[in-house]
């Protein structure tokens, strides 16, 4: 048996799978991250009531992993694979990137389990995955001629670059908040209401609801855009798409991504009507953000793209990453 989980800044995925493939989920469970003090408190739940003898471990973490060990980017949690492998006894632990997992979970998936953008041409060679969701997750996958092999990057914490005068004020603004700016800071569910709060606060759209009294801002901001109930929802949420698709070409052209390019997370799926649209209000439309890149447009306009539909990629690339290591 092996034991895996998809820790994030919002939702914890934890799950037993059967090692023998084709790969069989034998039990799930989803948990708060934030109501848990510690990764290891939220193991020990999940495995009493369980009787399985677990071989192996592989935990797919939202944070850069060094020496198997992860601090969390979203949590306060500092997890060490050491640590969980003397608390719950097992002897092996791996604890690898989050993207990273996800990006092994893709060999896995099935023609439904992908919504394409862009049919693309097929060319052997790298393909690269980028996921918006409590935070910006990226990873590449190198094609060593034979296979894809994933690996991770942050490059979701690399310098915003705006594209308009618009952007410009945008990024000013978010400097003075927090001195750097990421492209996390705007695309990611907290770079949603940011998007909403900016066009607010200088005077762009005006206010219709008090977001201290929603529970999910960033979810209540997507859920009035699409619905189109609300000016300023529709303008924050059509233009996280459009940046969206802008930096899903940046991460396209720095992995050179012939093979093709995967957008992972739970928001996409979810705003799959808006991400599909060729015009936004005033903004470019997703895939016109990805391929306007001045003379790399021949080479963006070609490249595959697909949105990853099955929530449960990043458990099943734990779980292919701990087979994989169990094999050597």
């Amino acid at each position: 048996m092996l034991l895996v989980a998809d820790v994030g800044g919002t939702k914890t995925k934890i799950a037993l799978f059967d090692s023998k493939k084709p790969l069989k989920c034998i039990d799930e469970k989803n948990y708060s991250s934030k109501a848990f003090k510690a990764l290891s408190d939220i193991i020990e739940d999940f495995l009493k009531h369980q009787s399985k003898e677990i071989t192996s471990a592989c935990f797919g973490v939202a944070g850069p992993v060094k020496k198997n060990r992860v601090q969390a980017t979203n949590l306060p949690w500092v997890i060490d694979a050491k640590d969980l492998s003397k608390k719950l006894n097992i002897s092996k632990v791996h604890l690898i990137n989050d993207l990273e997992a996800n990006a092994w979970g893709i060999q896995s998936l099935k023609e439904k389990d992908f919504f394409i953008l862009n049919e693309g041409e097929h060319h052997p060679g790298n393909a690269a995955l980028i996921s918006a969701g409590t935070g910006l997750g990226e990873a590449g996958l190198y094609w060593d001629g034979k296979q894809h092999l994933p690996f991770a990057c942050e490059g979701g914490h690399t310098d915003f670059g705006p594209r308009s005068d618009l952007e410009v004020e945008l990024y000013l603004y978010l400097q003075k908040k927090y001195g750097h700016v990421s492209y996390e800071r705007v695309v990611s569910g907290p770079g949603i209401q940011e998007l909403y709060e900016f066009l607010i606060n200088t005077g762009k759209e005006k206010r219709q609801f008090d977001l201290n009294l929603v529970e999910d801002p960033p979810m209540y901001i997507s859920e009035m855009g699409t619905k189109e109930k609300d000016p300023a929802c529709i303008k924050a949420l059509h233009w996280f798409v459009s940046l969206y698709g802008a930096e899903v070409g940046n991460a396209a052209l720095k992995f050179l991504s012939m093979g093709g390019v995967y957008i992972g997370g739970g928001i996409a799926p979810k705003i799959l009507e808006v991400i599909k649209k060729d015009k936004l209000d005033g903004f470019p439309g997703f895939f016109k953000s990805f391929e306007e890149k001045g003379r790399m447009i021949d080479i963006l306009e070609v490249m595959p793209v697909k949105v990853v539909l099955e929530a449960r990629t990043a458990l099943l690339g734990s779980a292919e990453y701990a087979l994989m290591k169990e094999s050597k």
